[in-house]
């Protein structure tokens, strides 16, 4: 990618280092297809953490289990529809927090 030298990347060893990180985010939202709470009931803010697990298996058991209340998922059109791929998921997420954020 070309805009590498633009982003404040931070690498860390494991999660646990990554929550002992002064650079955590406020608020970090995991995006599962497990959740009851919606991208539309959520209120995003300057600072939160967008969080999404492996395409094909999703999350591990211990970041649902961290994330509790901070569980969204991204409402479908019709029950029994199959999930988003993780990059168009990403792309509605990241851009409903930004549109909230900046409005």
């Amino acid at each position: 990618m070309d805009y590498w030298e633009t982003l404040d990347l931070f690498e860390y060893e494991n999660w646990g280092k990554f929550l002992e990180s002064k650079n955590k985010p406020k608020n970090i939202y995991l995006f599962t297809t497990h959740a009851s709470k919606t991208l539309w009931e959520t209120t995003f803010e300057k600072g939160d953490g967008l969080l999404f697990g492996n395409e094909g298996r999703g999350a591990p058991d211990e970041i649902h289990q961290w994330a509790k209340l901070n569980r969204v998922t991204i409402p479908k059109y019709k029950d029994g529809l199959r999930s988003l791929n993780l990059a168009v998921s990403v792309g509605i997420a990241t851009y409903e927090a930004i549109r909230q954020i900046n409005s």
